[in-house]
């Protein structure tokens, strides 16, 4: 490998989950970021593992045509996104090439021909965002590493974010702004504004909520109201929602879909955003969530809409241990890890006749596929639903059916 000052020259094959493009050289895998597949590109070699060299793009020689500027000024500083070089209808066509890929090579799973794609607007479409703070300054975390990159917008966040943002900016020279809190989490209806504190070297005292609620125009003490559709639902500080504001509809169609029969199991439900249009299709729901305050809320939100909803405040793998009743229909909605091994396993072992899962990361979306197929379901459809713009996180539902149905 040359030394760390010698520049080479690749092609860029693809680009792989993570945001990088993959080029070659001899023999060898070269992962580079910020670029495109076809382009031509100046690299500098940084670091090998397993096989793998990064490098670090020097300079573009041969751009490709759906090259794009970036919208925001700290682009390839901060890291928050990784696409924003990429004209938007090319960031689409490689993240359902990437899910293809990954289901193939992890899972085993040859994806459907067709892959429907929902997306929406590119900009300003997050409702929630996390904040670092050091130095006196606020901002997010550069690629890769725990350097804080300060930023005074984001042009992916709503709005009412940046608006909040610029509040927090002002009020961080002040003498009473805790220098001790590390993240701070912004999230909106883009009307009220929810802060939570998410880490601080200790506990943050109420004067300072009270300060922000001063400063922050539209701050809301607890909960937020978020209506979706039809559907209003509280959600409060630690409660799980979807952030993506202008799919969020989108997105609960797209998970009740082929939704039938008479029992209906979510699982993971968090504040009940699915649990509720559930509970219009089916006579019993069952809702299963181990946060308490996300139970809570859910349980208040399916009251208010006038839907019975039976909801298990339990580790879903304890739920379905016990669970003997085969459901008509199971909706999964799992955090990153993906539903693993054993609730794989459970669900295989009642069978129930639909079941959809929408996740956050391809390659454990395709572990789990994996274990379900190769358990007795089929692949009935797959719907990659963009959440996540300029970034290369990747959110897919998937629509299984039992083989002997």
């Amino acid at each position: 490998m040359p030394d760390a000052d010698t520049n080479t020259s690749l092609t860029i094959e693809k680009l792989v989950y993570g945001g990088q493009g993959l080029a070659r050289r001899k023999g060898r895998v070269v992962l580079v970021p910020f670029v495109l597949p076809g382009e031509t590109v100046s690299v500098k070699e940084e670091t090998g593992r397993r096989g793998l060299l990064e490098a670090q793009l020097d300079e573009v020689l041969t751009p490709a045509a759906s090259r794009a500027e970036p919208a925001c000024p700290f682009f390839q500083r901060c890291g928050g996104c990784q696409y924003q070089h990429a004209a938007y209808p090319a960031q689409l066509e490689q993240k359902r090439e990437i899910l293809r890929e990954v289901l193939r090579r992890v899972g085993k799973i040859d994806a459907p021909e067709e892959i429907r794609v929902i997306a929406g607007e590119p900009w300003g479409y997050r409702n929630r965002s996390q904040f670092h703070l050091a130095h006196g300054e606020i901002g997010y975390f550069g690629p890769g590493s725990h350097e804080l990159v300060p930023v005074d917008r984001c042009p992916i966040s709503s709005p009412k974010i940046n608006e909040a943002l610029t509040a927090l900016r002002a009020m961080l020279p002040e003498r009473r702004f805790p220098n001790f809190v590390r993240s701070i989490e912004i999230f909106t209806n883009e009307t009220a504004v929810q802060l939570n504190v998410i880490e601080t070297a200790r506990p943050v005292s109420k004067r300072f909520f009270e300060w922000c609620a001063e400063r922050i125009p539209g701050y809301a003490d607890d909960a937020i109201e978020y209506a979706v559709g039809q559907e209003n639902y509280r959600v409060r500080h630690r409660s799980f929602f979807q952030v993506n504001r202008f799919l969020i509809e989108a997105m609960v169609e797209a998970a009740l879909e082929g939704a039938q029969g008479r029992a209906g199991l979510d699982l993971y439900s968090g504040a009940g955003l699915l649990s509720i249009p559930l509970a219009h299709r089916f006579a019993e729901v069952t809702a299963v969530e181990s946060g308490r305050s996300a139970v809570q809320d859910l349980e208040y939100n399916a009251e208010r809409a006038g839907v019975r909803v039976a909801a298990r405040r339990e580790p879903v793998e304890d739920f379905l241990k016990a669970l003997t009743q085969r459901p008509d229909f199971v909706l999964a909605d799992p955090p990153r890890a993906g539903l693993g091994k054993f609730v794989a396993r459970e669900l295989c072992r009642l069978k129930p006749p639909r079941l959809n899962i929408a996740a956050c990361d391809p390659a454990t979306l395709a572990r789990d596929l994996g274990a379900l197929i190769a358990g007795g379901y089929r692949l009935d459809g797959l719907t990659l639903i963009d959440l996540f713009p300029q970034t290369f996180h990747i959110e897919a539902i998937a629509r299984l059916i039992w083989a002997d149905v």
